[in-house]
């Protein structure tokens, strides 16, 4: 799996350092997004306001109705997460969590479309992977 992230600065509000305007990614945007990954389960363990979505019991994002700006919590590997929280103001430790293993990314328009969908595919995959063998062979 590969990344383009900026390696120096932070990348401001709505803009990437290349000067290209991202389309900000809505929160049913998001909630799609994670819906469509095979296996994968929205639940509300933590109230009607967070959806949280799981694969095989466990979860790989949460997804705050009522924050402003939209946000979605995502599982990443520690090292991936550090550059990328280096790399975006909009990424942040995890918010309530982990913060070695999630990020929440504010949904402003600054990671383009693509990143953060490979960002839920990553938090997904290393969730499945944690999985026991039945559990994935079924997926």
């Amino acid at each position: 799996m590969s990344l383009a992230v900026p390696t120096v600065g932070t990348v401001s509000h709505g803009q990437l350092r290349s000067g290209w305007q991202a389309h900000e990614v809505t929160r049913d945007e998001s909630c799609a997004a994670c819906s469509d990954k095979r296996g994968a389960v929205e639940t509300h363990p933590f109230g009607a306001d967070t959806a949280v979505y799981k694969v095989g019991g466990k979860m790989f994002a949460l997804i705050p109705r009522s924050a402003e700006p939209p946000r979605v919590s995502l599982k990443c590997d520690p090292e991936w997460a550090e550059v990328l929280r280096n790399a975006y103001a909009a990424v942040q430790p995890g918010y309530h969590l982990n913060k070695k293993h999630w990020n929440t990314i504010v949904l402003d328009g600054s990671i383009p479309n693509d990143e953060l969908e490979e960002l839920i595919e990553h938090s997904y995959a290393l969730i499945v992977e944690s999985l026991p063998q039945r559990v994935r062979s079924s997926l």
